[in-house]
């Protein structure tokens, strides 16, 4: 009977974001810069510039670049980045064990991530880890268009930005310390629960009940 019990009640959908949350993309994004760099002939501080991931390209691209280049540019480090970032950036600590941790409770998780969708997939492919489905080019409160789509009750990330996307739509922000962002920060942007990392969620999964199951 219990399990007939757990297919009435909604499924639990879990977000999680991508860059510095499930994986560690600090080395394929610092070496792409640098090879952006060699081509475009402009100097970029790809240390400084992975010190603060999370934002959209653009963003980081404007510290560099005249913004009537920006769109331009952004086209060759997105062709770029298959070759040079996705073998160099390895899955961050219990990134694949949360997922599997939401599947083993009989929820889904999704992806919702400013990174260029297909880029995001490669990363993903290339490590094994198959969420349910991939949401990209979302940043910050854009990203609740995506949580709500799939009706997600929790979005774990690891920027305030995640924390923003998670209380725009309603679900409960879990955040996790493995990004630029330090704890005292996350908290102050409103996130409900703060980690110091993946390794924590599954046990913190297991105690979670939805307030409105």
């Amino acid at each position: 009977m219990a399990h007939m019990a757990s297919t009435t009640s909604r499924a639990l959908t879990v977000g999680f974001d991508l860059d510095m949350t499930l994986i560690d993309s600090r080395p394929g994004i610092r070496a792409c810069y640098q090879a952006l760099s060699e081509r475009t002939g402009t100097y970029i501080d790809a240390d400084l510039a992975v010190t603060r991931l999370g934002p959209p390209l653009a963003e980081e691209l404007i510290n560099w670049f005249p913004a009537e280049e920006v769109a331009t540019v952004a086209e060759v480090y997105r062709e770029m980045y298959p070759t040079i970032a996705i073998a160099e950036s390895p899955a961050l600590p219990g990134a694949r064990e949360a997922v599997a941790a939401v599947r083993e409770a009989g929820g889904r998780a999704i992806v919702v991530t400013a990174k260029y969708e297909p880029n995001a997939k490669l990363h993903l492919a290339h490590l094994g880890i198959e969420p349910d489905a991939v949401i990209g080019d979302l940043w910050a409160e854009q990203k609740a268009e995506a949580l709500r789509e799939h009706d997600a009750g929790v979005y774990v990330g690891d920027h305030v930005g995640d924390v923003r996307g998670a209380r725009a739509a309603g679900a409960l922000s879990v955040a996790v310390a493995t990004g630029p962002c330090p704890e005292e920060e996350l908290r102050a942007a409103g996130a409900d629960v703060v980690l110091t990392g993946l390794t924590e969620f599954p046990g913190w999964l297991s105690h979670y009940r939805p307030a409105r199951a």
